[in-house]
């Protein structure tokens, strides 16, 4: 039953209360004060708080507004025996009280006003629920309005190799014309969201097994892996199926690692998808998050640098040496360091002197639609 804070400075007025609401079931827990009651409160969960305005001290409304920021859930009723009471009307408009009881109140109106007001809040949480899952229905029909539909496309970037430009891979970008969802950001918080990141993945690899029926055999693409999907491996796997026959020329680029410490079943996930001959790749090191822990459990064959530190490399003494300390990483981990977001030939001349292996950005090639001319070499 539910617990019910009652805070009044005259005693027998208490003691009624607690009388009446326990004979309905409610356990009653009693105060004299606001100081006293939001000590209780601090220790105590309460389902309603109980509150007479006038009390030496502190009023009854500053102690339930106190109360509503302690425990945001509990249901707030303000007891006065004044008749006109604006800061009262103004009190409620605010959120800080729900129901008001005029003293003095028979016990009936005591009931009724408790039921009343645990019923409203509870009317209140339905309407809410309501509006989420009609929020919900409505994003995941946009969700698949996009996805099922010629809106989403997968853009490829060419990922070279650093002293050649000759290319070795293509990075599979989301694109998508949609009028709602026109970026990939829009379309993995909605994916998020609505629970269709294992939906979203298979369409992924499902456009990045066209490719690969495309492109020639030495190519590798490279295929974003939201943390989340590790969550699940049996349906990470059943999600990337038609990608399992390119396996040893895919290479599964993890972003935002620094979720995975939350997420319970991701070393077993990459278990799985390494059993399966997938080549892991982290992505972004160095953007604020310290990976360096995390980079031994998940052993990637690919580390990309983030294009912060690419960019101005050239000029930028700092950035050079962290390039230099990135790739002798690599180096001495058995992965290939990728630069992305070069821009400039200065940039990528200093990321080939500091050993970077692979290199991707604007000045190799922009993200295009379809299969880019099947190139070999890309200039610089």
């Amino acid at each position: 039953m539910a617990r019910i804070l009652v805070v009044d400075d005259e005693s027998l007025i208490r003691r009624a209360i607690t009388r009446i609401l326990g004979s309905e079931g409610y356990q009653v827990v009693t105060a004299s004060d606001g100081t006293e009651a939001l000590r209780y409160a601090g220790d105590t969960a309460f389902d309603l708080a109980l509150v007479d305005y006038d009390m030496p001290g502190r009023d009854g409304l500053w102690t339930l507004s106190s109360l509503r920021e302690i425990q945001p859930g509990c249901i707030r009723v303000l007891m006065t025996g004044r008749t006109d009471f604006p800061i009262v009307v103004e009190a409620v408009n605010r959120g800080e009280v729900l129901r008001v009881l005029q003293k003095p109140f028979e016990p009936a109106r005591l009931r009724e006003v408790v039921r009343d007001a645990f019923g409203a809040v509870k009317r209140m949480e339905a309407i809410r629920l309501a509006q989420q899952r009609a929020v919900e229905e409505s994003e995941r029909a946009v969700l698949e309005e996009c996805l099922y539909s010629d809106h989403f496309q997968l853009a490829l970037q060419a990922i070279v190799r650093a002293e050649t430009n000759e290319v070795f891979a293509y990075e599979c970008l989301l694109r998508s014309t949609h009028p709602v969802l026109d970026g990939p950001v829009a379309i993995l918080r909605m994916a998020e969201r609505s629970n269709m990141l294992h939906e979203l993945g298979n369409l992924v690899a499902q456009r990045a097994a066209a490719y690969f029926e495309k492109i020639r055999e030495e190519i590798h693409l490279f295929v974003n892996l939201h943390p989340d999907q590790l969550a699940e491996p049996g349906l990470l796997v059943q999600s990337l199926t038609p990608l399992l026959p390119y396996a040893h020329r895919c290479v599964l680029e993890i972003t935002e690692r620094s979720r995975l410490r939350g997420i319970d079943e991701w070393e077993m996930a990459i278990e799985k998808l390494q059993s399966a001959g997938f080549a892991i790749a982290v992505d972004d090191l160095g953007a604020g998050y310290n990976a360096l822990s995390i980079l031994a459990d998940l052993q990637p064959k690919f580390i990309k640098i983030d294009m912060s530190i690419v960019r101005n490399c050239d000029t930028e003494l700092r950035k050079q040496r962290l390039v230099d300390l990135l790739a002798k990483f690599s180096d001495a981990t058995g992965a290939s360091m990728v630069a992305e977001g070069v821009e400039t030939e200065a940039e990528a001349a200093v990321l080939r002197k500091c050993g970077a292996h692979l290199l991707q950005g604007y000045l190799f090639h922009k993200p295009t639609i379809g299969i880019p001319g099947n190139l070999s070499v890309v200039a610089g």
